[in-house]
C-alpha cells in the first residue's frame, strides 16, 4: 500500500492516524504541497483532482479524500459505530469538518503559517477568522458535556474535526476561548496510538 503524502497536511494525518491505529503498514510517497507542477504526472490517474493524500491499494485500486479513507479504513472497526444514527452522525460530523474547519481554520493556517503570507492575505483572513470562530464555537458548545463527537466512544469522528482544529492556533485562532475544545484536543492527543502531525 502506498500513501501519496504531504507531512504538512492536517488532511494527509488523517489517514496516517487511521494506519496507525489499524496497524496497517504502508510506503509512503512525498508529495510537496507548495511546487505542485509534477502532480499530474505523479497523480494523473490516480485522484482526477491531483490531490494529497492519494492512497494506491494492494489491488492497484486507488482512493482520494482523507474522510473518504477514513471511512474505508474505519468501516468495520471500533472507529465507526455499528447503529445507523450514529454512523450518520459520524458522517454529519466529517461533513462538518469539510464545509467548516477545513475551508477556514486550515487556509488561514496555510496563509500565516506555512506560506508565511500573513499581509498579503489580510482581507480575505478576516473572513476566514469570522467563519473559523463559528465552526469552533460550535464545536465548543457540541463538546459541552460530551467526552467525543459522536457517542461515548472516539471515532473517525474525532480524528477528521481534530486534524485541523489542533492547528487552528497556527491561523491565528485562539482556543483560550474554546475550554470544551481544548479539553477535547488533549484526549484525542491521549489516545493510545495516536501519532503527532509531523510523526
Amino acid at each position: 500500500m502506498r500513501l501519496y503524502n504531504s507531512q504538512l497536511s492536517g488532511n494527509c494525518w488523517k489517514v496516517r492516524q487511521i494506519l496507525a491505529l489499524r496497524g496497517i503498514d504502508y510506503e509512503r510517497v512525498e508529495v510537496d504541497v507548495f511546487d505542485r507542477s509534477n502532480r499530474p504526472e505523479l497523480l494523473g490517474g490516480k485522484n482526477p483532482a491531483l490531490r494529497v493524500p492519494t492512497l494506491e491499494l494492494d489491488d492497484g485500486e486507488h482512493l482520494a479524500e482523507s474522510n473518504a479513507i477514513l471511512w474505508y479504513f474505519g468501516d468495520g472497526s471500533p472507529y465507526v459505530p455499528d447503529d445507523p444514527l450514529e454512523r450518520a452522525r459520524v458522517l454529519q460530523w466529517m461533513f462538518f469538518e469539510q464545509y467548516e474547519v477545513e475551508p477556514s481554520i486550515a487556509v488561514a493556517r496555510f496563509w500565516i503559517t506555512l506560506l508565511g503570507e500573513r499581509d498579503r492575505y489580510v482581507a480575505e483572513l478576516e473572513s476566514k477568522r469570522r467563519a473559523g470562530n463559528r465552526a469552533l464555537a460550535a464545536l465548543d458548545a457540541h463538546l459541552d458535556g460530551r467526552e467525543w463527537l459522536v457517542g461515548d466512544a472516539f471515532t473517525v469522528a474525532d480524528i477528521s474535526v481534530y486534524a485541523y482544529t489542533h492547528l487552528a492556533e497556527e491561523g491565528d485562532f485562539d482556543l483560550g476561548e474554546y475550554p470544551n475544545v481544548r479539553a477535547w484536543i488533549e484526549r484525542v492527543a491521549a489516545v493510545p496510538g495516536h501519532v503527532p502531525l509531523d510523526a
